[in-house]
Order: structure tokens, then sequence, then C-alpha cells
């Protein structure tokens, strides 16, 4: 399959379909045909993806089926939202629980980090202010080392 949007990186995740397949039926969700097109065309993705992409992988799947799927996927956390400086939204396959988001104004290279430090600091705030967290996420914008002058 021809990698889906901008720049290729390292995300293929050997096996991906297979272990979301599991997941799925572990937590009750069907696995149909549809919903199997879906998940072969996000594991085949090298960059990151709108769902109009999988609808274009995944052509004799309907619309509304992708998009209910992609969002199970991130209700899962096997897939994760990234908004764009733009305000668009592309999606891509998950390499952790939990974890924070590097995005490259320029190419769109996407890369995850955890820090288990700044997310104690984000619940110590939030529990100064009485705000009950039930979950948040992080984005930080730049430029990707390739894309920085002299890079």
């Amino acid at each position: 399959m021809t990698p889906l949007g901008g720049r290729s990186y390292d995300r293929n995740v050997p096996g991906a379909t297979q272990e979301t397949i599991a997941r799925l039926e572990g937590q009750g969700h069907r696995v149909t045909g549809s919903r199997r097109a879906v998940l072969d065309a996000i594991a085949g993705t090298v960059t990151p993806f709108t769902v109009e992409d999988i609808c274009l992988a995944a052509p004799d799947v309907g619309r509304a089926t992708v998009f209910r799927t992609v969002k199970l996927l991130q209700d899962l956390d096997v897939v994760c939202r990234l908004p764009l400086g733009d305000g668009g939204v592309r999606y891509q396959l998950s390499q952790s629980e939990h974890h924070h988001h590097l995005i490259c104004e320029s190419c769109g290279a996407v890369s995850e980090f955890s820090d288990p430090e700044l997310d104690a600091l984000i619940r110590r705030n939030a529990r100064r202010e009485g705000f009950r967290l039930d979950g948040h996420s992080l984005e930080l914008y730049g430029l990707c080392p390739a894309c920085q002058p002299g890079g």
C-alpha cells in the first residue's frame, strides 16, 4: 500500500491489525469485514492520516463506518488524534498508552514522548484549582531537526 499523506516516518507497526483485532474482540466489539478493511488501511499508513485518507484506501467501506471505527480506535488508544496548528486533524497509530506529541509545522512529522513528571505537574495544577481531571493531551508545535535551518 502506498503511504498516505506527507513525509514518511517510522510508524508502521508490524502485526498492528491482529493486535487491534484481539483488543477489539477482548472488549466485546465485533470485527466485521468493514472494520477489518479500515484496520488494514490504518496499519498500512506510515504518516499521520485523515479519515478521508482511510476512505480512499478502503473504498468499499461506507464513510460513516470509517468515522465510527476511527472514533472507536481513538477511544481504545489504538490511534491518537492530532490537532494541527492550521486547525486540521490527523490520526496516527499510537506507540504507547499515554503520551504527548511534537508536531513539525513544516513537514508534518510527528513524534511521541512520555514524561511522568510533566503528567504529575498537570495533575497537581488541576487539583490545586479544584478541577477533576479526566484526561489531557499536549501537542507541541515547531520544527523537527530536518526542517530547522542548517538541518
